[in-house]
């Protein structure tokens, strides 16, 4: 199995613990940014932590929760009990050098993204509020984005947070584009992490990430709770005819700016599509 697919390491409880120490490896020997922990818990369960020198984005991907940041108690959010209801998340950021409490109220699904950062923005929501499903692409690349936490909205220091909705039979971050060199305002390095879920359960998504160079080329078949981690290169993914596909994207990197570059053999699907 590639290094950069990540299965569930339980069913229920913590299911993912990626820290930039554990997203290291011979594929990705210098992660250094993005960071990406899920629970899954039943009603009265709690998950709770320090954030240290990260900020942190709690997206109830969903059930809901009573949930407690820096302090400041935000009592019970969420509202959509199955992702693929398409709603807007209900989402926290909670600032670095602070701590975060959640207990679920329903079977609750809880990610937290986080990057490095300093302390001193105030936790706050970020959604549902200001949060709306916005369709990209044409045919069968069309996919419905939900913008938590990108560079238009300053709710962060170094994370950028989105939801991704691909319908079964489309592409989804394509045409291949990549953001792995610090060279603003041409591109960015950006870490990123894929979250991927399945409509129904039992489905399976694809992912590629390669180099135009070939000296990373590994194709996934993500299943539904995998993660895929992108240090480098291309990442396009497809949903199979009969499985739609949602993914919960997590960037960070040096800059907090989103600028990346096609794939010199596809650049032109864009270039059509805006023709």
């Amino acid at each position: 199995m590639s290094p950069l697919l990540r299965k569930p390491v339980a069913e229920a409880g913590l299911v993912h613990a990626i820290t930039p120490e554990t997203a290291r490896g011979p594929l990705s020997p210098g992660w250094a940014f993005v960071g990406f922990h899920l629970h899954r818990l039943r009603p009265g369960e709690t998950a709770a932590a320090e954030t240290g020198g990260r900020e942190a984005i709690l997206v109830i991907v969903e059930g809901k929760a009573r949930i407690t940041a820096d302090g400041t108690e935000f009592g019970e959010m969420g509202d959509r009990l199955d992702v693929f209801e398409r709603t807007a998340p209900h989402c926290l950021y909670v600032p670095a050098g602070s701590g975060w409490q959640a207990e679920a109220t329903t079977p609750l699904t809880l990610a937290i993204c986080s990057a490095p950062a300093a302390p001193g923005r105030p936790a706050r929501r970020l959604g549902p509020e200001g949060i709306a499903l916005t369709p990209r692409g044409t045919g069968t690349n069309t996919r419905y984005i939900n913008n938590i936490a990108m560079e238009d909205r300053d709710v962060a220091e170094s994370l950028l947070v989105t939801e991704v909705f691909t319908p079964a039979g489309h592409w989804s971050s394509y045409p291949p584009h990549r953001h792995d060199e610090d060279d603003f305002p041409n591109i960015t390095y950006l870490e990123e992490t894929y979250y991927h879920r399945l409509n129904p359960a039992q489905g399976y998504g694809h992912q590629r990430v390669f180099t135009e160079d070939g000296s990373l080329d590994e194709t996934v078949s993500p299943a539904n709770h995998d993660v895929v981690l992108v240090p480098r290169g291309h990442h396009p993914c497809a949903a199979p005819h009969g499985y739609e596909m949602y993914y919960l994207n997590v960037m960070a990197g040096p800059l907090r700016k989103w600028r990346f570059k096609n794939h010199p053999d596809h650049a032109w699907i864009v270039e059509a599509a805006e023709a």
